[in-house]
């Protein structure tokens, strides 16, 4: 999700990391570092930086098998990107860009 949007809706970021909302919600919760804006009717609103999070423990949880005590360390070990993870979001891009583009077929 790279564009000139400076927040983004849970659906929009659930429809680009492949999970449900309910998941982005879930990990909010077991993750402090995810601080979605809310407004008073608690709407979330997620910011670049909280997307790349969210991929990094998609990435962590499920690529690599981490628990979420696993992730939760590995985020507080390495806060450094790891290129595998990188590769692995910009071919999520790619997929949702393939996948918009056969629907529009």
């Amino acid at each position: 999700m790279q564009d000139s949007k400076l927040y983004h809706s849970i659906g929009e970021v659930a429809q680009a990391l492949g999970e449900a909302p309910s998941v982005l919600r879930f990990w909010e919760k077991e993750f402090d570092c995810i601080r979605p804006v809310k407004n008073r009717r608690g709407t979330r609103s997620y910011t670049q930086h909280d997307i790349e999070l969210l991929r990094r423990i998609q990435y962590l949880t499920r690529q690599c098998g981490y628990t979420l005590e696993g992730a939760r360390e590995q985020m507080r070990q390495r806060p450094i990107e790891d290129p595998k993870m990188q590769l692995v979001a910009q071919l999520n891009d790619v997929r949702q860009f393939l996948v918009e583009l056969k629907e529009t077929l």
